[in-house]
């Protein structure tokens, strides 16, 4: 399994990550900032697990992110 965490509050809205990985990534209407889909939010941290599959997309959206709010932990 792989964890890809959010620190979704830092987020400046750049859209890197929608581009790179949008199965799993959305933009929202309402402030500009992107969303984590089927994430949890744990004190500030969206969390979600994902399958294998979704490692290196994700990888790459967590590197292009200016501000480094997005990480990813496989296995």
């Amino acid at each position: 399994m792989v964890t890809i965490i959010q620190q979704r509050n830092k987020c400046i809205g750049c859209n890197y990550c929608v581009e790179l990985a949008p199965e799993r990534w959305r933009m929202s209407k309402k402030d500009g900032k992107s969303v984590l889909l089927g994430g949890v939010n744990k004190k500030g941290f969206w969390n979600v697990k994902v399958n294998e599959d979704e490692l290196e997309v994700n990888v790459r959206a967590a590197e292009a992110c200016p501000v480094n709010i997005i990480q990813v932990r496989g296995k």
